[in-house]
């Protein structure tokens, strides 16, 4: 495997009124103004921007950066970057789930981390570093904006309010990151299960679920059958339904009483920082 290997830019939208148009419920629309929210400093923040970063930046600091944002779809499975790759762009989600797995030497594989549209993919592009020893793939289809490395060192070298979202994204990102790897020790298969399920339809909006005996193998780090057995635990329970690559949850309710303590600690450091 090559260190240097990327796949190439993800293929764009082309929408009517020109490619910075900005979302609504999900779907690129044609240019449509902003809606504008009021806060109590009289900072306009930006609304139907669906990414939660992008989202709490004032109005006139996303005009100034809209220039620089792609509007793009990302397909599941598609590989953003392979281990070592350098980033030549970030990616903030919309409505696409990004995993980002650490691979062993014998192919095995684990998530380490989920990036939805309260994140984003490129954080050592801010902190310098360029690249992660990690493989970057899509895990659900959905819309991103893409914007080059260097715009974005160049953002984050500005230190105004997309410094600060950033910083503070980073800060959630290293909870997540420490509470998963408690969870992983401590915590039992299905209980993690629970966990990634939750994450992952607070991330995608939709309680269908795209995953395979595979995927979902390397997602907790075990192999097929504890992953299918999980999975089974938790359809028989009448928490989800799963058949043919396809997981739909049922009972939202259910999976938050079955889940760790893991799942609310994490949600509840981004909700701190990134408004819903």
């Amino acid at each position: 495997m090559s260190g240097k290997r990327q796949t190439s830019p993800a293929r764009q939208y082309r929408v009517p009124g020109g490619p910075h148009s900005l979302p609504v419920h999900g779907a690129w629309k044609g240019h449509l103004p902003a809606k504008e929210s009021i806060l109590p400093d009289g900072t306009q923040k930006v609304e139907f921007v669906r990414n939660r970063i992008l989202a709490g930046l004032p109005r006139k600091e996303y005009a100034r950066i809209a220039s620089d944002l792609v509007p793009t779809t990302l397909k599941a499975g598609q590989i953003l970057y392979e281990p070592g790759g350098t980033m030549q762009s970030a990616y903030f989600p919309e409505t696409a789930v990004v995993s980002i797995l650490s691979q062993a030497e014998d192919g095995t594989s684990i998530e380490v981390s989920l990036v939805g549209s309260e994140g984003v993919v490129g954080v050592p592009i801010v902190l310098k570093s360029h690249a992660l020893p990690y493989r970057v793939v899509v895990q659900g289809a959905g819309t991103a904006w893409r914007m080059k490395a260097d715009v974005l060192r160049r953002e984050f070298d500005r230190c105004g309010p997309l410094h600060k979202l950033l910083l503070h994204y980073v800060h959630a990102l290293i909870v997540q990151l420490a509470q998963s790897s408690a969870c992983n020790q401590f915590h039992t298969t299905r209980q993690r299960l629970c966990r990634w399920l939750l994450a992952s339809e607070d991330l995608s909006g939709s309680n269908e679920l795209r995953s395979t005996q595979e995927f979902l193998s390397q997602m907790l780090g075990v192999n097929r059958g504890s992953a299918n057995q999980a999975a089974g635990s938790l359809q028989r329970a009448g928490l989800i339904r799963y058949r043919r690559g396809r997981i739909t949850i049922l009972n939202r309710a259910g999976l938050e009483t079955a889940t760790c303590e893991c799942y609310r600690i994490i949600r509840s450091e981004f909700d701190r920082f990134f408004r819903r």
